[in-house]
């Protein structure tokens, strides 16, 4: 039991009465989690400054001749203001936090941020996810790290993963979190990424190799096909092929597309026909509610798709099954 004059659990240095005792079901970790993450928030909201700003422009331009042809233009540049930070102008992120230091009040997040002092680019494969963690295996070492997740999108293991991170401010060991960019290849790409990795001489220092060849890494991706998406090129087919068919009968797709982004995911359904998840995804939606009604049997919608209706109804029964679980949980 915390006495109303004894010091705050927040880590304030305020005691208790004159801080948390009047808030509601505060804890130490949700305090120190809203704070950290508005010292993360606001670096991106202030910097770079008007000073730094050629400087950025001439690592963002050579970036984009390199990989324009492959990747979204504010994907490079988003991936570019990292490096330009963390590579190469760590000076800013330095000045930044020597100023936010000046106004923390709490010991526990001072204690965090003055342990913020270096971001790294990580590069890992996703061996495990968890309600509240990825654990991720770097690919040039035997390094295993647990990744705070940013969201309750599903993460399917096996993919691949690019950011630079920042001890969680848990105090757990080996427990990170993205400080901005936290990117996901799907296993199109795995092949290439181990290529990449076998460049790597156990004698270097990972953060320098990444740093000379981060360039290069994306610019692999880019050769390999990789265009910035999440998904692979077999879950982009059944999402497009559904879509597709929803909007040519006058459908809004974006409440089942949902749905079926999820299912591939986390299910990772093993068939041989893109239209055949699509077909059952569209039985699924229609019986669902998930769009007007359409005026098609369920043979019809199988001959669109030209898949058989016994296909149709085994990834109907899938998604199906998945969907109720989900509603459970």
């Amino acid at each position: 039991m915390i006495g109303r004059n004894d010091p705050c659990p927040c880590g304030s240095g305020k005691k208790y009465k004159k801080c948390c005792q009047s808030k509601k079901a505060v804890s130490v970790e949700t305090v120190q989690k809203e704070e950290l993450e508005r010292v993360l928030q606001s670096f991106y909201e202030e910097y770079p400054e008007r000073k730094d700003i050629p400087d950025y422009l001439k690592l963002a331009n050579e970036w984009k001749s390199s990989l324009e042809k492959y990747l979204p233009e504010e994907m490079i540049e988003a991936i570019c203001l990292d490096e330009f930070f963390f590579h190469y102008r760590s000076d800013i992120w330095l000045g930044y936090l020597d100023k936010q230091k000046k106004k923390i009040v709490r010991p526990s997040v001072l204690r965090v941020v003055d342990a913020w002092q270096q971001p790294r680019a990580f590069i890992g494969e996703v061996k495990e996810v968890d309600e509240a963690y990825i654990t991720v295996q770097m690919i040039f070492t035997d390094e295993v790290i647990r990744l705070r997740r940013e969201g309750e999108k599903p993460v399917p293991e096996g993919v691949h993963l690019y950011c630079f991170i920042l001890p969680d401010g848990t105090g757990n060991e080996n427990h990170y979190l993205a400080v901005s960019s936290l990117i996901f290849f799907p296993t199109d790409h795995t092949n290439v990424i181990n290529e990449f990795a076998k460049r790597y001489l156990p004698e270097e220092l990972v953060s320098i190799f990444i740093k000379e060849n981060s360039l290069e890494f994306w610019k692999s991706l880019g050769e390999s096909g990789y265009a910035g998406g999440e998904f692979t090129n077999f879950e982009s087919g059944v999402l497009l092929s559904a879509m597709e068919f929803l909007e040519k009968h006058d459908r809004d797709p974006n409440k089942l597309l949902d749905v079926i982004e999820d299912f591939l995911v986390e299910q990772q359904p093993n068939a041989r026909k893109e239209v055949a998840i699509a077909a059952g995804a569209i039985r699924f939606g229609q019986e669902h509610s998930f769009f007007e009604p359409l005026s098609m049997t369920l043979k019809e919608i199988a001959e669109w798709f030209e898949v058989s209706p016994s296909s149709m109804n085994k990834y109907y029964k899938e998604l199906d099954a998945y969907y109720s679980d989900v509603v459970k949980a």
